[in-house]
């Protein structure tokens, strides 16, 4: 009931007392029995009135409460029966709905809490954006991935990152699978739930990389395997029957065979180093790591290549980190690694171009000011066999790619913005 109502009650039962008590005193003052009893029931009429008003009101302000608790959302709050028949029906129905909006935020409130749990604990990377299309929130393993202090509170395409910078016009409900830096593999999806009736986008970001290179090394492992087995079983024996037939050389006339012999038997061998480098890939051994002391390291594979690169006109240059740095490695394989990436830098220079090996607490980097990389190019670098070189055969940075793999090194190859060509080795070193 509205105020003004209450008051027109109020008005209204005063003025009809005020003009009986006016009446009674005209009409039967002169009557002193009958003035004083009709006093007396116009009296307990206003105490009955202020009693009725005071029953009429009650469930007013017990609606009144109920409303006030249900905003604060304080459903713990019950009332007890009076005794009155109106009122206690009113109480029933608060009561009840007061139950079943308490089960129904606690049920809400667990199933909030098992789904933030899921998302926090999801091998998925999950990131939640507001309504303005900016990071509002991210679970454990995108904070792992993307980091999470500078990315809150920005969009996609300000966070610097390539992989959400590429999904900012990603289509509500696609999914998609993206390449980064040649190797690193995602699938990535967006979609949308609905927040106070507006749709607000998320994020699931995938990454397959490890699963794909596993089921990569099977498949052409095992067609690697298969050739160099009938290969090598071909050209053992052609090689042996090639050798006997040399040793037969008593006339003259034997010389322009011998001679044919001698270059089929070689060009045998170069077939045999060709399926070797291919088996290679496939029968690489686990790394067996040794406490390597990087800036050492470095140097002696820079003045080994540095004959290489002289007789090109490429200068190379080592800037050493100023303490002792050590890292736990394969020397060998590390040393293949390394002579594969500064050859395929200095191969892409042109004369007056360096090649810098830099050496850092942390990294180990090799970057060129030679030819860029050919953005058509640039996401299959470390795919088996693929090669921009025309004779190449694509082993190099695929074998490379299972040594850095192998000793758990992050590493990229770009061009950055400046024209430089870096490739980046994180070997996780430790300053003495």
């Amino acid at each position: 009931m509205s105020l003004s109502t209450r008051l027109k009650y109020i008005i209204y039962i005063v003025t009809l007392h005020v003009v009986l008590v006016f009446l009674v005193y005209k009409i039967l003052f002169q009557n002193k029995a009958l003035f004083i009893g009709s006093e007396v029931f116009l009296l307990l009429s206003a105490v009955v009135s202020i009693q009725l008003y005071r029953n009429f009101m009650q469930p007013i302000e017990f609606v009144r409460s109920g409303i006030e608790a249900i905003k604060d959302q304080d459903f713990s709050i019950k009332f007890v029966p009076t005794g009155k028949g109106e009122v206690d029906t009113l109480i029933e129905v608060y009561n009840l709905m007061i139950d079943q909006l308490r089960e129904e935020r606690t049920r809400l409130h667990e199933q909030h809490f098992f789904l933030e749990k899921l998302i926090e604990a999801s091998p998925i990377s999950i990131i939640v954006l507001d309504f303005d299309g900016q990071i509002q929130s991210m679970n454990e393993k995108a904070r792992v991935q993307f980091g999470k202090e500078h990315l809150l509170g920005k969009k996609l395409e300000d966070t610097g990152h390539t992989l959400l910078a590429e999904l900012v016009h990603l289509p509500d409900g696609e999914s998609r699978v993206l390449k980064t830096n040649g190797i690193s593999t995602f699938k990535v999806q967006r979609s949308h739930f609905m927040d106070r009736g507006f749709a607000r986008s998320f994020l699931l970001v995938e990454e397959l990389t490890s699963e794909l290179l596993e089921s990569e090394k099977n498949a052409y492992g095992k067609v690697i395997r298969m050739m160099a087995h009938e290969v090598n079983n071909t050209l053992g024996a052609t090689d042996s029957i090639l050798q006997t037939a040399q040793s037969y050389s008593g006339t003259d006339d034997f010389d322009d065979i011998r001679d044919a012999l001698q270059v089929a038997s070689e060009r045998n061998r170069e077939l045999t180093r060709f399926m070797r480098n291919f088996a290679d890939v496939v029968r690489l051994p686990l790394p067996v790591k040794a406490p390597v002391e990087v800036n050492g390291f470095v140097s002696d594979m820079g003045r080994f290549m540095e004959p290489m690169s002289a007789r090109k006109g490429v200068s190379i240059q080592c800037m050493l980190a100023s303490g002792r740095v050590v890292a736990a490695m394969d020397k060998g394989q590390m040393e293949h690694v390394l002579v594969n990436v500064i050859k395929n830098a200095v191969e892409a220079c042109a004369p007056g171009n360096e090649v810098q090996i830099r050496v850092s607490e942390d990294a180990l980097v090799i970057r060129n000011n030679g030819r860029p990389i050919d953005p058509s190019a640039a996401s299959q670098l470390f795919n088996p066999f693929f090669s921009t070189k025309r004779d190449g055969q694509g082993i190099g940075l695929t074998l490379t790619r299972e040594i850095l793999l192998h000793h758990g090194f992050d590493f990229t190859l770009q061009t950055e913005a400046d024209g430089w060509t870096v490739f980046y080795i994180g070997i996780k070193t430790k300053v003495a």
